[in-house]
């Protein structure tokens, strides 16, 4: 046990020292602050230095230099970045290839993608000094379409949390407000993106990873379908999970620049360099125009109701919709006497948001945490929720159940007992019947997209996009997983569905207009425990999102909803800002 604990604390210390050095070692120019010509290539969309660099106009190095400057600011206001690569990617660049559709773009990376000679540790000190011997396909693609891949980014230990936070890397924090999470499990890239440190980061996202951090974070992202972006090459906590599959996906600091990206990795054609992706090329997608674009808006997953923040954000994309002619309906969740609109059975199959979160909360956690807990060293700081987690899981079954019994008739319960009685390790029969469950949940969710699971429709039946919130809450305080973590029914949703899933920042808390009426009253102890985190006095100012979600392989819709609403709040004068260079 004493050799454990040593051994992690020296790993925590050479990795940080490496670090350290890495960024000390880097030309004098580096340290400096920026100069006005910089901060204007930092302002520029990546289309414009693509553009600039293919016509020999503008050096992939200088660009380089900008985004390495911004990026060193960002890891001294942030702790966001992992493993430092500026160095070779100076090398990368001086040989970057000019003719590429992503020609010169400095692109960040998850910790988790592989990179040849560097590690990918996710966090764990019992995977540092151990350098991966080979690109991932999305990186050797990367290189191929002349960007120039230049940091990694920070994430938290077992990458099943929405904070970023491990021993070896230490706290990320949010760029707009210490104290508070920027995200997980894409929380480093969130940080960087959201400071300006780089305008493309590749996440990955298997409950939210890529979107939550993006709604705290205030950047733009879209959560791919699986087999439509490169995958392989990554280390995993959980290699081998498939009931709620991850898939790696771009974020970016602007929607334009997310556009882009999108079409130049399709311009690669990935399915030539990773075996998992489907020969699917970018589509051109023209939203209707003989009709109203019928947005269904899930207000409420049952679970914890949206914040006043959230809420106010949502209203404020369904208002500038509505007033611009399209159709707001209301999917059923939030309104049980809807069930009279249709028949009972149809009532009795309608597949609750809720039941969603059971059958990912089984599948996610079916070892029973043992994968992502194996490789602990002794005394190594476990992220708040996972220690909750893993208690749970570790209790008698008949303990569950007793207490799943008290909470539902006599705490009258039944959501959080819902949860607690079905959470324990499952055999492979189990596993069998819960992903047969996923199906049975996916094709009773077809039916939302193709008949009247709505209210508030006018005609035509189904809807053309799915309108949500992320998360129920903003950005939340350090040490907030230990209730949050039971909280990811609006992100983890879409990937138990496996839909394609855009966010984007809309507004900003409001200590005056988002505060928690008085009158409220939770209606779970899940509720209970992630309210009592809201404090729209002590966030105000953090970014809030909106969730744009699609059917499977939807990304290209996605992106053109994402694009509408972007441009009419834009017409309205609410344009959502960033943090200033």
């Amino acid at each position: 046990m004493l050799f454990s604990y040593l051994a992690h604390r020296r790993a925590c210390f050479d990795k940080r020292r490496e670090r350290e050095e890495r960024i000390a070692s880097l030309p004098r120019a580096y340290h400096e602050p920026l100069s006005p010509q910089e901060k204007r290539l930092l302002s520029r969309p990546i289309s414009s230095i693509i553009h600039a660099v293919q016509t020999s106009s503008l050096s992939p190095v200088d660009v380089l230099l900008a985004y390495g400057k911004r990026a060193i600011q960002a890891q001294a206001q942030t702790n966001c970045l992992t493993e430092v690569m500026i160095g070779e990617a100076e090398k990368w660049a001086r040989t970057a290839i000019r003719s590429g559709p992503l020609a010169g773009v400095p692109v960040s990376l998850k910790d988790m993608i592989g990179v040849k000679g560097y590690d990918s540790s996710l966090g764990y000190s019992a995977f540092t000094n151990a350098p991966v011997p080979n690109d991932a396909p999305i990186v050797r693609l990367l290189h191929d379409a002349g960007a120039i891949p230049f940091v990694k980014t920070n994430v938290p230990l077992t990458l099943y949390s929405y904070e970023t936070t491990n021993d070896v890397f230490g706290v990320t924090e949010n760029p707009h407000k210490r104290g508070y999470s920027p995200g997980g499990s894409s929380g480093g890239e969130s940080a960087l993106l959201a400071f300006g440190g780089s305008r493309i980061g590749i996440g990955t996202d298997v409950a939210g990873s890529v979107r939550v951090p993006s709604h705290y974070s205030g950047v733009y992202a879209i959560k791919s379908s699986t087999q439509r972006f490169p995958k392989t090459g990554s280390t995993a906590t959980v290699p081998g999970q498939e009931g709620v599959a991850g898939v790696q996906s771009p974020m970016a600091k602007t929607l334009e620049d997310l556009e882009t990206f999108w079409r130049a990795v399709f311009q690669m054609k990935p399915w030539d360099y990773d075996h998992s992706v489907i020969n699917l090329p970018w589509r051109e997608v023209h939203l209707p125009l003989d009709r109203p674009i019928r947005w269904g808006v899930l207000w409420d997953d049952g679970v914890v109701a949206p914040s006043p923040a959230c809420l106010r954000a949502l209203k404020m994309v369904t208002d500038v919709l509505a007033r611009h002619g399209h159709e707001i309906v209301t999917l059923w969740e939030q309104f049980p006497d809807f069930f009279h609109l249709v028949s009972n059975r149809t009532a009795r199959n309608s597949p609750r948001p809720y039941e969603g979160l059971q059958i990912a909360s089984q599948l996610l956690f079916a070892d029973g945490g043992k994968l992502f807990s194996k490789p602990f060293h002794t005394f190594e700081t476990i992220p708040a929720g996972i220690t909750t987690a893993l208690r749970a899981l570790r209790l008698p079954r008949f303990v569950k159940k007793i207490y799943a019994w008290y909470l539902r008739y006599i705490r009258r319960d039944p959501v959080y007992a819902g949860l607690v009685e079905n959470f324990h390790e499952k055999t492979i029969q189990e596993c069998y019947k819960l992903v047969a469950q996923r199906e049975d949940y996916r094709v009773r969710w077809f039916t939302v997209w193709r008949s009247v699971q709505t209210r508030g429709s006018s005609g035509d039946n189904g809807v053309d996009f799915i309108l949500t919130v992320p998360n129920a809450l903003p950005a939340v305080p350090h040490g907030g997983m230990r209730h949050g973590w039971k909280a990811c029914g609006y992100a983890v949703l879409f990937n138990v569905l496996d839909y394609s899933a855009g966010v984007m920042p809309i507004t900003r808390v409001n200590k005056i207009t988002d505060k928690l009426p008085s009158s409220f009253r939770a209606r779970n102890a899940i509720e209970r425990d992630n309210y009592s985190m809201y404090n729209a006095e002590a966030m105000d100012g953090l970014p809030v999102g909106v969730q744009v979600v699609g059917r499977r392989l939807d990304e290209e819709r996605v992106l053109e909803g994402m694009k509408l609403i972007h441009g009419l709040m834009a017409d309205a004068g609410l344009t959502y800002q960033g943090i200033p260079l």
